[in-house]
């Protein structure tokens, strides 16, 4: 398996890195619902490492698990594939919303991208103010240099609908006291959200389906690479702005290349050239349905996407070998 020219990615790498997520998906399921947050992510880690030495690829994950809460890693700089085929860069969240699965609550997913080398930001694990909308609007609708009051008006009008009709998905955390106040004071809506920010700016994507129309506020700065990763596939938009309010964060940005410490990262500036990405439920939620137990077989739902082609692909898949998962 090679690389095409324009750095482009073997199609075949569509399905087999749904069998990435699908794998850390059902060890992390094992384990929904016993309040071991630690636990279910080292399994989805486990399962994910392993699979990840299966794929024919040299592949370098550039954004990894986070250091903040001390969780078990696939560090980044790491290599995984079986060092043959393309070299490429790999985005993951082996278990996006520990908390969640461990409380088995809506939207825990398991999350990968995989994009041509140098195709990725290198992030610093630091905090991101963010915007995103899905696809359909004109380009620079929604912007951080607007208030979150006109982003709300100016996307309202684009749809076509009073402002009332629009809802935000946010962090439910103390540092968004103020804007949940503006945006409700404006009239739009609000679905507040304990954890998975990935899953969030995702939910942009398909409106219809989730009725949340965009995203936004501060979460994590590697959970808004693999964000854009999947919007780069659907064709929304997103921008993100480190927050870097620290002599500490600064040297970290610094030694990862960060040059502008106020620089708004666009969606092609997070995420370019051809990327494929695929997310796996772990509990229920608004675009997944969690991993299902049977007697003779495992359910897993997963989302597939690709850049270069704007396919999304959704894969229900009845495996009925439970060996494969130790099972």
């Amino acid at each position: 398996m090679s690389s095409a020219p324009g750095g482009s990615l073997d199609r075949v790498l569509s399905i087999e890195i749904a069998r990435v997520t699908e794998r850390a998906a059902v060890a992390a399921a094992l384990l929904r619902g016993r309040g071991d947050e630690k636990a279910a992510d080292q399994a989805a880690v486990d399962a994910m490492r392993g699979e990840l030495a299966r794929l024919p690829i040299q592949g370098t994950i550039v954004i990894g698990e986070g250091e903040r809460d001390e969780a078990p890693m696939l560090f980044i700089g790491e290599k995984v594939g079986t060092g043959e085929g393309p070299q490429v860069d790999i985005a993951l969240d082996p278990l996006e919303g520990t908390t969640v699965c461990a409380k088995n609550l809506p939207n825990s997913l398991t999350v990968i991208a995989v994009a041509a080398k140098g195709s990725l930001l290198n992030a610093p694990d630091v905090y991101m103010e963010k915007i995103a909308i899905g696809p359909g609007y004109p380009d620079g609708i929604v912007s951080l240099r607007q208030s979150a009051s006109e982003n709300l008006n100016a996307l309202a009008s684009a749809k076509g609908v009073p402002i009332g009709e629009i809802t935000a998905c946010i962090l439910d955390r103390p540092r968004h006291a103020k804007l949940i106040a503006e945006i409700r004071d404006c009239g739009a809506s609000i679905r507040l959200i304990g954890d998975g920010d990935v899953a969030g700016v995702i939910h942009t994507t398909d409106s219809e389906s989730t009725g949340i129309d965009i995203y936004m506020g501060i979460g994590g700065a590697p959970e808004g690479v693999l964000a854009a990763a999947a919007l780069r596939c659907t064709g929304g938009q997103m921008e993100g702005r480190l927050q870097l309010n620290t002599n500490q964060k600064r040297a970290r940005a610094e030694a990862m290349g960060v040059v502008d410490p106020y620089r708004i990262y666009r969606l092609d500036d997070l995420a370019f050239g051809d990327v494929i990405f695929a997310a796996t439920g772990v509990t229920d939620g608004n675009l997944l349905d969690g991993v299902r137990f049977y007697g003779n077989r495992i359910e897993t739902h997963t989302l597939v996407m690709r850049s270069s082609s704007r396919t999304v692909r959704d894969v229900r898949a009845r495996h009925y070998d439970r060996r494969k998962f130790g099972l």
